[in-house]
């Protein structure tokens, strides 16, 4: 397995020369008869997962933008993208890697099918149904129906709406799901699956937990869909497994060893250790007051003790998008990120965990749906769960009256809103979807006249210079980079 992760850099190499040879004669020229000119499929697995895990889920690509817009990390210092002063580089950064990853994973899907691979195909297919999903909850409208055709010579894709995208990403999933329960004979993932060895039994529990997220996400604005999605997943579990326990978590495991250049590490340590970029962020204000109030017994695993306190055992938040250079107080007034989430370079990096699908499980019995089991027992399984995720024993916890089962629907949207912790993307969806906690923007934002965080994040500029005809409408829907028209599925009123 460790021999796979450090050759992906090498084949990541291979494809950057591949995008070289871009004329017919250079081909000919550059083709040697007694080397393959691509890579197998399974490698190109390994690639997708590693890239989407160190790229999208590091200090870059989750802990300044989407962790801080979700309300769970705050900058300390280098504040500007907690108060929305995006870098551009950054933002053109994220659209690459995604895309780069989708393609990437288009190139699997392709070569599974003609090869009658149907476990690899159905594997791809989950882990790229899964990043059109965190794309479009960052983007809203985004290509996506045509996007992957360069090689044919589709240069420019039209923009899908989120409204088709996610109705048409719950039908792939479902038919994903139907290659697992019949696979053919040939079906072999390979050595490229890092992120669950070679366990199909755990993808196909991972493709129907990502139909349950989406399902839950649009049951405002489509509940015919939701209900009917659910509903057919826990009728009958033996065709529709999910996550279930801990032990099906879709974790992507680091094997360390790695360093700032060579990313075998777990994505925040290579940041903020290996990058030195510790001491820039602190737990939110939200995050830790949240935790006082409820006496949590995740606070300390959440975040570690202030530095300046020697006396005594603190623990203090930053409010997020502070004004002027640094926090107020100096940065070791505030709590950094714990160590069990950030110094541990053979950490996890959470795609999906167990605690979430049980949330999802106990607002869909909320809401009289036929799931098997009661808001009440779902809701306790999922604290259980998120507990024991981070190494927590705790049997009162669940029974405190702040935190016991009422039947309000706001109490189960913080509790998975805490759960989701280190998983900015669903943090931030979240939120956005049930205004748990309630947040208003940051104090030193440039945009005045918004009273929430970041609906959405902003196109990349190469969109209006590349492809400006088909980005043009979608774009004039967006007001200051970050608000303008609500995700599909965010029903709040009065926002802005």
């Amino acid at each position: 397995m460790k021999k796979i992760k450090y050759s992906i850099l090498l084949l990541l190499s291979i494809l950057m020369l591949g995008i070289g040879a871009c004329t017919k004669d250079f081909d000919k020229i550059n083709t040697d008869p007694n080397k393959p000119s691509n890579a197998p499929a399974t490698n190109l697995l390994a690639f997708s997962l590693q890239d989407f895990a160190a790229n999208l889920w590091d200090s870059w690509g989750d802990i300044d933008e989407p962790e801080s817009y979700s309300g769970q990390i705050a900058k300390i210092q280098y504040i500007d993208e907690s108060r929305y002063q995006f870098r551009t580089g950054t933002v053109e950064n994220m659209w690459t890697y995604l895309y780069r990853e989708l393609k990437s994973l288009q190139v699997v899907i392709n070569a599974a099918e003609a090869s009658d691979n149907t476990d690899l195909q159905a594997v791809a297919t989950t882990i790229q149904c899964y990043i059109w999903q965190v794309a479009t909850d960052r983007w809203r409208d985004i290509p996506y129906s045509g996007a992957l055709a360069a090689d044919s010579g589709k240069l420019t894709p039209k923009y899908d709406k989120q409204e088709d995208i996610y109705p048409s990403l719950l039908n792939k999933l479902k038919a994903t799901n139907d290659l697992f329960n019949n696979p053919s004979p040939s079906s072999n993932v390979g050595e490229g699956d890092l992120l669950f060895g070679g366990d199909v039994a755990k993808w196909q529990k991972f493709c129907n937990s990502i139909r349950l997220r989406m399902a839950i996400r649009i049951s405002d604005v489509d509940p015919a869909l939701a209900k009917s999605t659910i509903e057919t997943i826990m009728g009958d579990l033996s065709k529709n497994p999910i996550i279930e326990s801990n032990a099906d978590n879709a974790f992507f495991n680091w094997a360390g060893a790695g360093t700032a250049d060579i990313l075998t590490d777990e994505s925040w340590y290579t940041g903020l250790y290996l990058g030195s970029r510790l001491n820039n962020y602190a737990v939110s204000s939200n995050m830790i007051d949240t935790l006082k109030e409820l006496d949590d017994p995740r606070l300390p695993v959440y975040a570690n003790p202030v530095l300046e306190e020697k006396e005594q055992t603190v623990y203090r938040g930053s409010i997020i998008g502070l004004s002027g250079t640094s926090a107020p107080g100096g940065l070791s007034h505030y709590s950094f990120i714990g160590d069990f989430y950030a110094n541990n370079p053979t950490g996890y990096t959470p795609f999906m965990r167990a605690a979430e699908i049980k949330f999802i499980l106990a607002e869909a019995a909320q809401k009289g749906w036929n799931v098997g089991t009661t808001a009440e027992e779902a809701y306790n399984e999922g604290i259980d769960l998120s507990l024991a995720e981070n190494k927590v024993i705790d049997d009162k916890y669940k029974t405190q009256s702040n935190v016991k089962w009422n039947g309000d629907i706001k109490r189960l949207y913080l509790q998975k809103w805490i759960a989701l912790y280190k998983d900015g993307h669903e943090a931030w969806a979240e939120s956005r979807r049930t205004d748990v906690p309630l947040m208003a923007p940051a104090p030193a934002s440039p945009y005045p006249g918004h009273n929430r965080p970041p609906f959405r994040y902003p196109y990349p500029a190469s969109e209006a210079r590349l492809n400006g005809a088909n980005s043009k409408p979608f774009a004039a829907n967006v007001k200051d980079n970050y608000w303008g028209q609500q995700m599909w599925w965010d029903t709040r009123k009065n926002v802005k």
